[in-house]
């Protein structure tokens, strides 16, 4: 059983958030935290003139408001949206927050996936802690 769950949430269609806080629940121990993380990429300067103003406040209310479904009515969740790169901003709130599971949902995997690695990938390889992948 597991103190301190992280669960990494992506909003894409074939990702399935709520069997990875489904394991959570199980995995996490009597007393255990779960924190739901969204990571906003950052958008390049170009792409964000011509965006409406406001655009990017909506969006991260938006998540939020679909973070805290996922945590509603469960026990010690909290959720987390952060700006940065995918991978790295999981991994370093990860190793900055003493988290000890990693439960990661991903799609099957295409060949651009193997060309260049997916986010699931790098955090299983790189992460210092145990992750559980959910496909």
């Amino acid at each position: 059983m597991y103190k301190n769950i992280l669960v990494p949430v992506s909003f894409e269609a074939d990702r399935n958030a709520k069997g990875a806080m489904q394991i959570a629940k199980v995995l996490r121990a009597e007393g255990g935290k779960i924190t739901c993380l969204h990571v906003m990429e950052h958008l390049p300067k170009y792409a964000t003139e011509y965006l409406p103003e406001g655009h990017m406040e909506a969006a991260k209310a938006d998540i939020i408001e679909g973070l805290n479904s996922l945590v509603d009515g469960v026990e010690n969740a909290s959720t987390v949206v952060v700006e940065g790169h995918s991978s790295r901003s999981i991994l370093g709130h990860a190793s900055n927050n003493d988290v000890d599971l990693i439960i990661v949902a991903s799609h099957q995997p295409d060949m651009q996936d193997y060309l260049l690695g997916s986010t699931a990938a790098k955090v299983v390889r790189h992460a210092k802690c145990a992750v559980h992948v959910l496909r």
